[in-house]
């Protein structure tokens, strides 16, 4: 495994660890979301795109999936991050 890839699979490993850790604050909230509730959320959405990167399943990691699940995450936390994972996607593209 070289720098790169052992990169990607720590941060996989820790959105997979904080999913776990953050299990019971998942869920959509009524007014302002507190930041475990919009951590959950976010860490839900990714873990099993982390988990596709930790067994070494990189074809089951679907990025348009990926920001609609963020995007999904987003409104249950009544948060506003989902705009800085498409901009890091737009980056990519060109």
């Amino acid at each position: 495994m070289n720098s790169e890839e052992a990169k990607i699979k720590i941060l996989a490993q820790a959105v997979y660890e904080l999913r776990i850790l953050l299990s019971h604050h998942i869920g959509s909230v009524d007014k302002i979301a507190t930041p475990e509730v919009a951590s959950a959320n976010l860490a839900y959405a990714l873990h099993n795109e982390a988990l596709a990167i930790i067994e070494n399943r990189p074809i089951d990691f679907n990025i348009d999936k990926a920001i609609e699940n963020i995007q999904k995450a987003e409104v249950m936390s009544c948060g506003t991050f989902s705009n800085q994972f498409q901009d890091l996607i737009n980056e990519v593209k060109t």
